[in-house]
């Protein structure tokens, strides 16, 4: 199987390897992370660190890495004197990774999962226990920590019910795969009941609950809801509609339901997020075919630019959203109307702010029934519905602000999930 696995991989790389030859020539994108990806530049970092117990810990990108950071810094008050070694395998999540992740020894990016660059990476990092936050798994970087007596777990495991149909059609080989991990922790009993249909014996098996609730109840401040509206300049009589990690077709949506706000109340601006910022050029395309030619990007604010009367803003900066929320008077999550399983609506609840998304919610299932049982949370089932809705609550702006406050208390009530993952690892790494 492994064999198999080895030559697809092979047959993959060859065929994509002239398009992220191109990309990374003439659009500079994956341009600092490929060498390290395939083991270059990494040895000199591990080189620097100097404890005898090492922990290396990997996030994919920046929803991985929102868990992560209080999974580390609840393991910094457990074992000040071990060696955290962080990887991402995108180079945005490795932005945010350097920013929110406090007390780690060493960031890198992951290695491509072939066996030589795998193999030779972890004999240079020589990990105690090696930790996955949610579910990533390549084959040979896991065999490789078999062959090392490297201990291998997963921590806030999930797996939503698109990659669950997935493993269950190739469940012979991810059983095999999965019998070499030490331990997982899941989020939820259906993720661990998934876990266990798939292959994962059942006695490694168990369910600890969402990190990324700590995450959010942790950053939540005054202070950086100050921040932020000085930043915008944002004014006491202004309101904001925010449509949060859009993707293509969804706003043009949102382009249409804010122009019938604006028709009804015409203090109220827009903040747009697109969930790929490379998009954000054609947003703002999209934008000035509708008309709508007052836009300001939030990269233009961060390097000066004064907002000045600009109704709409698009954020084409990674890692803003969860701050870009605070100002949020009514909020659209998007991948919900579009089939992409939604995004994260927990950011948004964590300010207390009253949600919109569409049926696509498959992801996030578990956060959208405890966000709607608290009244704070709303599923549309179309383009029109979310208008007909929206200007709905807009009609007492009061109320939707109480109706929106439960969502604090709801990720405030799930904290300690963070705490328990720490302690997993803690017990592990000896």
């Amino acid at each position: 199987m492994y064999f198999l696995y080895n030559i697809l991989l092979l047959i993959v790389a060859i065929i994509l390897f002239p398009y992220y030859l191109i990309v990374v020539l003439f659009k500079g994108k994956y341009r600092k992370s490929i060498i390290p990806k395939l083991g270059g530049r990494q040895a000199e970092i591990f080189a620097r660190l100097k404890s005898k117990k090492r922990l290396w810990i990997h996030a994919v990108s920046v929803g991985e890495v929102t868990a992560a950071a209080p999974i580390v810094e609840a393991l910094k008050n457990k074992v000040p004197d071990a060696d955290i070694v962080f990887s991402t395998s995108t180079e945005t999540g490795q932005q945010m990774a350097r920013s929110l992740i406090k007390g780690a020894s060493a960031f890198i990016y992951f290695p491509l999962d072939f066996p030589c660059v795998v193999s030779n990476v972890l004999k240079t990092a020589a990990p105690d226990v090696f930790v996955m936050v949610e579910t990533e798994i390549w084959p040979n970087f896991l065999k490789a920590c078999q062959a090392q007596g490297v201990k291998t777990l997963m921590v806030n495991g999930r797996i939503s019910p698109r990659s669950y149909g997935k493993y269950r059609l190739t469940a012979f080989f991810w059983k095999r795969i999965f019998a070499g991990l030490t331990a997982v922790a899941m989020i939820t009993e259906v993720d661990a009941r998934r876990m266990k249909k798939i292959g994962m014996p059942a006695d490694k098996v168990t369910v600890m609950g969402n990190a990324k609730y700590d995450g959010l109840a942790a950053r939540i401040s005054d202070q950086l809801r100050d921040e932020t509206c000085r930043r915008l300049n944002a004014r006491k009589d202004e309101r904001f509609f925010v449509a949060g990690s859009t993707h293509p077709k969804e706003e043009e949506i949102i382009i249409r339901v804010y122009r019938r706000i604006l028709d009804l109340y015409p203090y109220y601006n827009l903040i747009i997020v697109p969930r790929h910022i490379e998009r954000s050029s054609a947003v703002i395309d999209l934008l000035g075919q509708n008309g709508f030619t007052d836009v300001i990007t939030l990269s233009k604010i961060n390097r000066g630019k004064m907002r000045s009367g600009e109704r709409i803003i698009v954020v084409d900066v990674i890692g803003e959203l969860f701050k870009i929320y605070c100002v949020a008077t009514v909020v659209y999550c998007g991948g919900s109307l579009v089939p992409k399983g939604g995004q994260n609506i927990l950011e948004a609840a964590a300010w207390g702010k009253f949600i919109f998304y569409g049926p696509s919610m498959e992801d996030f299932s578990e956060e959208k029934k405890l966000l709607e049982e608290a009244g704070c949370a709303m599923t549309v089932k179309n383009a029109r519905d979310l208008q007909k809705k929206i200007l709905q609550v807009l009609r007492d702006e009061a109320g939707l602000e109480q109706r929106g406050a439960p969502g604090k208390a709801v990720v405030a009530a799930n904290k300690g999930a963070a705490g328990r993952y720490a302690e997993m690892i803690e017990k592990f790494l000896g």
